[in-house]
């Protein structure tokens, strides 16, 4: 599968869980994917630096792309 492919599969799995974030006013950035599935993401708005972050991203963000997109191995926070 193309990258370019794969990155659109995880940008809409991303548009999925945009409204749970954005109802506590924040969101979540594509911050770049990897060959190894690997997805890097940066939360926004109250989301960024908030201490339930790391639970939020594990939680919901890569319970979901994960559910979406199997190739997706991982999700890496970026503070």
């Amino acid at each position: 599968m193309a990258m370019e492919e794969l990155k659109v599969r995880v940008q809409t799995a991303l548009d999925k869980v945009r409204p749970a974030l954005q109802q506590d006013g924040g969101d979540v950035e594509l911050v770049n994917v990897t060959e190894e599935g690997a997805v890097s993401v940066k939360l926004q708005g109250h989301c960024y630096g908030c201490p339930f972050s790391q639970m939020t991203v594990k939680n919901l963000v890569e319970r979901v792309l994960r559910q979406e997109v199997p190739e997706v191995t991982q999700v890496i926070n970026l503070q």
